[in-house]
């Protein structure tokens, strides 16, 4: 099997438009949490997201091309070409079927969808735009990349709800491993911030109300955390053969050495109370990995800050790690980014790898009040020097999918 390494990063977030600035503000536990200024929220029970702010999508396309396409679909590309242009990458013409780009979103355009809604009510089937079906396609930002750098190897969207962009950094390295294709752009984006998925998640009993003091929520693993924030963005990366890496000459980044995915097979929206589907996975990515699991030096936690999420993911780590799971540092970085949907396992995955880079390990902020039944090691609110040489990524979403994604330092 060949081995996949990662050449090229890119990240719109919550707290930050690049990776670097991304990176440095969560390091900084620096929150990303606001008030919702993208429409009005006076009628709405949360008022209070994740936004990504300050970004432009004419520094990546036309202002022509930014109008006809979904916020996430310009999220994708912005974070696609980040990644491409730091690989330095270049695809030959006749290396072009050789070229994959999966870039997945948990729920597609939308926005785009709500705004259409409420023209074809109220002005009639005539005013719809006839880009609403190119806007809302949850493929669309991996088909646009593809379109704008020639790849023309296999080029989809894998839906599984949060466990999204895990899934496709996880897929496009099994594709490299079996030797279909040799390079990938992998990721995902979601920008779900609207009336109507505020207010179905919140219908969910899924999201926290702190609307008037929101510098304590989301809470991951505290015992008081009432619920997720909703984020937005995308995050993507260069996966590459790394005999291909080699003979171009590009750095490496980072090496992708484990995934796994399971489903719990329990409930549409609820995990699975003892954690089984997760803990499996995480014992499948480190297997493949080739490493015990007292030879993990970081958990990036999927930590949602949901009563049940939490307290699943707590017992799924127990069990996937035995007594080896209360010495190894756990966080959420959702508690800065908010929940990213379908981007937030490829921008977890990304943290990962700084993490092993900078030998930094990432906090949880606002954890305040200890949960006695959540009782490992959550790097409560400032960050923690430490070596970390492996790293995982836990993604959960509805539907019971789990995915889980093994980095490891580069070695030749």
């Amino acid at each position: 099997m060949r081995r996949v390494v990662i050449t090229g990063m890119g990240a719109v977030t919550p707290v930050g438009n690049s990776v670097d600035e991304s990176w440095s503000n969560i390091v900084e536990g620096v929150s990303g949490v606001g008030p919702i200024t993208q429409f009005d929220t006076q009628d709405l029970l949360v008022q209070i997201a994740c936004e990504v702010k300050g970004f432009d999508p004419e520094d990546y396309m036309e202002k022509r091309e930014a109008r006809r396409i979904d916020r996430f679909q310009q999220f994708g590309i912005a974070a696609a070409a980040q990644a491409i242009d730091q690989a330095g990458l270049v695809v030959k013409p006749e290396e072009a079927s050789r070229a994959s780009v999966i870039i997945s979103s948990a729920v597609g355009g939308m926005i785009s969808v709500e705004e259409a809604m409420i023209v074809f009510s109220e002005q009639g089937s005539r005013r719809v735009t006839p880009f609403i079906i190119p806007k809302f396609m949850s493929n669309g930002a991996a088909g646009l990349v593809s379109i704008k750098n020639g790849f023309k190897g296999p080029t989809f969207s894998i839906a599984s709800a949060c466990a999204s962009g895990s899934d496709a950094i996880g897929q496009a390295a099994t594709m490299i491993r079996s030797g279909a294709v040799d390079v990938a752009v992998a990721g995902g984006a979601d920008a779900t911030i609207s009336r109507i998925g505020i207010s179905g998640f919140d219908r969910l009993k899924a999201m926290s109300r702190h609307n008037e003091d929101y510098s304590d929520t989301p809470a991951p693993f505290d015992k008081n955390r009432d619920g997720l924030v909703m984020g937005e963005g995308a995050a993507a990366v260069v996966l590459e053969d790394l005999d291909r890496v080699r003979d171009r000459g590009a750095e490496i980044l980072g090496e992708l050495v484990g995934y796994s995915s399971t489903s719990d097979s329990f409930h549409i929206t609820a995990p699975a109370e003892d954690g089984a589907g997760g803990a499996a996975a995480m014992v499948n990515a480190i297997e493949m990995a080739g490493v015990a699991p007292d030879q993990v030096d970081y958990i990036n936690a999927h930590g949602t800050a949901t009563p049940l999420n939490d307290l699943s993911e707590t017992r799924a780590i127990k069990a996937a790690f035995g007594e080896a799971a209360y010495d190894i540092p756990i966080s959420s970085t959702k508690s800065m980014t908010g929940h990213m949907m379908g981007a937030t396992g490829a921008v977890e995955a990304i943290f990962c790898m700084l993490a092993i880079r900078d030998d930094i390990i990432p906090p949880t902020i606002h954890y305040r009040t200890p949960d006695p039944e959540c009782d490992l090691d959550y790097v409560p609110n400032e960050a923690r020097q430490g070596k970390v040489d492996v790293a995982i990524s836990n993604a959960f979403g509805f539907g019971g999918h789990n995915a889980v994604l093994a980095f490891q330092a580069f070695s030749s």
